[in-house]
């Protein structure tokens, strides 16, 4: 079975320039695209793998991975709006 990846630029295509820019322009942003990056490395990690984990763990995981990417998403459109 193919896992699909959730990474942020395969999710939100049309905000490549701005993630690009905020990566190397806001330290928040960078710390929190690496967190989400992180989160989603582990949860397709163990999809990919079939790992034994606590169906609690794994939602726990992925709910932090909305999370996170609901705020990068904030951050990505305040900032195309005040350009």
């Amino acid at each position: 079975m193919q896992i699909e990846k959730h990474t942020l630029i395969n999710d939100l295509p049309e905000h490549h320039h701005t993630i690009r820019h905020l990566k190397m322009n806001d330290n928040h942003f960078a710390k929190q695209f690496d967190q989400y990056h992180d989160v989603n490395k582990e949860i397709h990690h163990i999809e990919e793998q079939n790992e034994a984990v606590s169906d609690e763990y794994l939602e726990t995981l992925k709910k932090q991975r909305v999370a996170l990417k609901d705020l990068l998403f904030t951050k990505i459109t305040e900032t195309e709006k005040s350009l």
